[in-house]
């Protein structure tokens, strides 16, 4: 999870205690992630979202962000997902793949990105994909052929009642990741470090603890 979500806003500091109060109001009416809390999305119902839980507004936020134009592997435009892995390793490798290619397209290979470290448990039945054979389209490492079909599917496993997908990690050989599709299935957060991936031109990060 990238770092900034884990800060104050970043107007708070311009600002003294009796303006506070229409910084949040300016906030509460611009902020699509605040929009979907109270209001739902083209394809999350505002009743999703969880409350009284550890760390509910990082659940929450993984939900009601996403990609205004594009898909991602088990989510597009209108509703978000809580992407994980096994291994840190495995979740900076799908993570830094994600921001070379945004470096790549600006065509720019500078950036120093932190990310916090979240621990997760899972409740509910996930859809397995580990040893399934042939291999499926949604697992294709290219975005345009495997995106569409992991939104299917996503559809798909929702329908039928399941939380969330495991599946072999396209970017980390041997890897595993796991996407829950529920709000409620992403349980027990525990925030751990704060991981720094530094571009320093090349499309290879460095990476360090913050």
């Amino acid at each position: 999870m990238a770092s900034a979500r884990l800060r104050d806003p970043v107007l708070r500091k311009l600002v003294d205690e009796e303006m506070a109060d229409d910084l949040a109001e300016i906030e509460g009416a611009t902020s699509g992630r605040l929009t979907a809390f109270s209001r739902g999305a083209d394809d999350i119902d505002a009743r999703e979202f969880v409350a009284g839980v550890p760390h509910a507004v990082f659940i929450n936020a993984a939900f009601s962000y996403w990609r205004p134009r594009e898909l991602n592997r088990f989510n597009g435009p209108g509703r978000g997902a809580w992407y994980a892995a096994l291994t840190t390793e495995t979740a900076l490798a799908e993570v830094s793949f994600h921001v070379t290619r945004e470096l790549e397209r600006a065509g720019d290979f500078n950036a120093v990105v932190d990310y916090a470290e979240m621990f997760a448990s899972f409740a509910g039945e996930f859809v397995d994909l580990r040893d399934v054979s042939p291999v499926p389209a949604c697992l294709d490492p290219d975005p345009a052929r495997g995106y569409p079909a992991g939104n299917a599917l996503a559809d798909t496993t929702r329908a039928q009642g399941y939380n969330g997908i495991v599946y072999p990690s396209v970017r980390y050989s041997g890897g595993t990741c796991i996407v829950a599709l529920l709000p409620l299935a992403v349980q027990s957060v525990a925030q751990g470090d704060i991981i720094r991936l530094s571009w320093n031109g090349d499309r290879d990060p460095e990476i360090r603890q913050a």
